[in-house]
């Protein structure tokens, strides 16, 4: 399973629309989906936490992944989030997402728990055990307040059906040494857009992206870029693009971003509580910022909203 090249290059961590009642935004979400694969887009990560999964109900999480499945219709893979702090519930939901048909499961460690490295070998042992799927680990320490550290990657990563991790630490130190130690076809992929070309010049081997929901073609390519060894034409794109990278992290994502979508004209600036619209002095800095990097305006849905 590990010889699998499908969750390489740049997958966007997709945000998941809502309309004005807070139910979700199913036309709109369509029209996402179409721009990514469009946009040429490596893969797709439906119900990530950047999807606001957390408030999401089962049902609403399937559906999510549905969606994608269907809109996909099997031209890039999809990989949909199956994450938690209840082992038993992210099995179930891992399980059920198998049954639609997805290519792998990204699971976020648990949070709030604070589980021992044990206890977090033991939970992605156990879901590797209960599907048959690729798995994508996904280390976010400053969100869950747990890290999966070195040493424990390295013994996930000899679980057959765990093909890779997600490295959202911020700490490039540990990225290095996780790119020193896993298998060679142990892919590593960046969580952080800004880290992206670090990770990669370490041996990793792409990203999954937030600012793809707002630039697809953009980050997919400095990830082709970066892979193929021009790094010179990568910096280049993202020297265009740091302060969109930057500022999508002015406050908690997804909000930033969504916002940022909603002046896009791709979708309506709603979210789930906790989550809400950026304070008005970043929404100055957000439009600010896509007015720089060329971003307003954009009518690629136009006409469908």
């Amino acid at each position: 399973m590990k010889e699998s090249t499908q969750f390489r290059g740049c997958g966007t961590a997709l945000v998941t629309p809502f309309t004005v009642d807070n139910s979700l935004d199913e036309a709109r979400f369509r029209k996402l989906v179409r721009r990514q694969i469009d946009a040429g887009i490596n893969f797709l990560v439906p119900c990530g936490t950047t999807g606001e999964s957390p408030t999401l109900t089962p049902k609403e999480h399937l559906r999510v992944v549905e969606i994608t499945l269907e809109e996909a219709g099997g031209r890039v893979p999809v990989l949909a989030g199956a994450g938690g702090n209840n082992t038993a519930e992210v099995i179930e939901m891992a399980i059920h997402c198998q049954k639609l048909g997805v290519d792998g499961i990204l699971s976020v460690t648990p949070y709030y728990n604070k589980p021992t490295q044990e206890g977090l070998f033991e939970h992605y042992a156990a879901i590797a055990a209960a599907i048959d799927l690729p798995i994508i680990l996904y280390s976010v320490q400053p969100r869950t307040n747990v890290n999966i550290d070195v040493a424990t990657v390295e013994k996930l990563a000899h679980i057959d059906n765990i093909v890779g991790i997600k490295e959202a630490s911020g700490n490039v130190g540990q990225m290095a040494s996780i790119c020193a130690r896993v298998p060679e076809d142990f892919v590593v992929l960046s969580g952080d857009d800004l880290l992206t070309l670090p990770v990669i010049s370490l041996g990793g081997k792409g990203l999954i992206s937030v600012a793809s929901n707002q630039i697809p073609a953009e980050m997919t390519e400095l990830t082709r870029l970066g892979n193929s060894g021009d790094f010179a034409g990568a910096r280049a794109i993202q020297k265009k693009f740091a302060r969109l990278l930057e500022i999508n992290f002015i406050e908690a994502s997804p909000g930033p971003v969504k916002f940022a979508m909603a002046e896009m004209d791709l979708l309506l600036p709603y979210y789930r509580l906790p989550i809400v619209l950026p304070r008005e002095e970043s929404q100055a800095k957000i439009k600010a910022v896509l007015k720089e990097c060329g971003l307003l305006g954009e009518r690629s849905l136009t006409g469908v909203l």
